[in-house]
């Protein structure tokens, strides 16, 4: 006999919701770019990425706490007209997205990587990379969504992507 399904209200149990929203496995992304006037590129790595939003145009989105001190830096990129570097990290990029996660002065030091002549930045070894511009940007809670038009794209379909589940890196099983 199956045990009775317990719910619980978002507000009455905060910690509950988060350990709830963790076991949703998810890829990670690496959004970077060359920000006019700074020496070295700008990251973020988002856990909320998601592909497949619209074929025509092609839209991804992610979304992103109003804290992030990362992103408006990248929104300044892209509105002084460069793209965004969507890396969707791989298995062996564990300690890769911690150190782009980071709040270290300088997040790319040793990490291979490539700057497209518009200022998109990817990394290595991921198995998929889109170049993109924001196409639009709202609010949502204590985050903001935002949607990204992809305009060129590349994959590595034998490489496998670094996993986000139950607030660790996790990876997948290979095929």
């Amino acid at each position: 006999m199956t045990a009775p399904l317990t719910l619980t209200a978002p507000d009455a149990d905060p910690t509950a919701l988060r350990t709830t929203f963790a076991l949703f496995p998810s890829g990670v992304a690496a959004i970077s770019a060359q920000v006019p006037g700074e020496a070295g590129p700008a990251v973020l790595v988002a856990s909320s990425f998601q592909v497949g939003i619209s074929l025509d145009p092609p839209l991804v989105l992610f979304a992103v706490q109003h804290t992030s001190t990362s992103w408006p830096r990248l929104r300044a990129a892209a509105e002084a007209g460069g793209r965004l570097g969507v890396s969707v990290l791989g298995e062996a990029h564990d300690l890769t997205a911690r150190q782009l996660a980071s709040k270290a002065a300088d997040r790319f030091a040793g990490v291979e990587s490539t700057t497209a002549e518009s200022g998109a930045v990817f990394v290595h070894g991921a198995p998929v990379w889109l170049e993109c511009s924001v196409h639009g940007q709202f609010p949502a809670g204590d985050h903001d969504v935002v949607l990204l038009q992809v305009h060129a794209l590349g994959n590595a379909p034998d490489t496998e992507p670094l996993v986000w589940h139950s607030s660790g890196f996790r990876t997948l099983t290979p095929r």
